[in-house]
């Protein structure tokens, strides 16, 4: 599933945006200015994930969802509420599309010929190697 896909479902009415201040260095803006942006969905009571994509999103990201079922994203890399805003909503998207788009199924293959050929051929050589290593008893010792 894409992040448009998901844009499609219009998320952005039961996002719950609470900011504060940013921690790192910065000076006075980091000081006085709300930037950092933290933004909260309800998995369990949004109607916008089927129950399956619920245990999914559940499953795979139980580090970033608190008791009341609350998925929670931070963002205080730029130095404004809405570019902070922007990268929470995005991260969001991208996120959730790469949780839930399930992997594609490895299909086995026979091998190529060649593959088979090379194979055998580094088998007679590993033989052969020890072929002569077998033979060439120069030493006197029965070790």
């Amino acid at each position: 599933m894409s992040p448009e896909e998901l844009k499609d479902r219009n998320f952005e009415s039961e996002f719950i945006f609470s900011t504060s201040r940013s921690s790192g260095p910065g000076g006075q803006n980091v000081n006085k200015v709300n930037t950092k942006v933290e933004l909260r969905i309800s998995v369990l009571l949004t109607s916008l994930f089927s129950e399956t994509e619920k245990e999914i999103i559940f499953r795979k990201l139980k580090n970033k969802i608190n008791n009341e079922g609350e998925l929670i994203l931070v963002s205080q890399s730029e130095r404004t509420q809405l570019l902070n805003k922007k990268v929470v909503m995005a991260k969001f998207y991208d996120l959730v599309s790469k949780v839930l788009t399930l992997p594609v199924k490895r299909r086995y293959t026979r091998p190529t010929l060649t593959s088979k050929i090379k194979r055998l051929e580094e088998k007679r050589k590993r033989g052969f190697d020890k072929k002569l290593r077998k033979n060439s008893g120069g030493s006197t010792d029965d070790h």
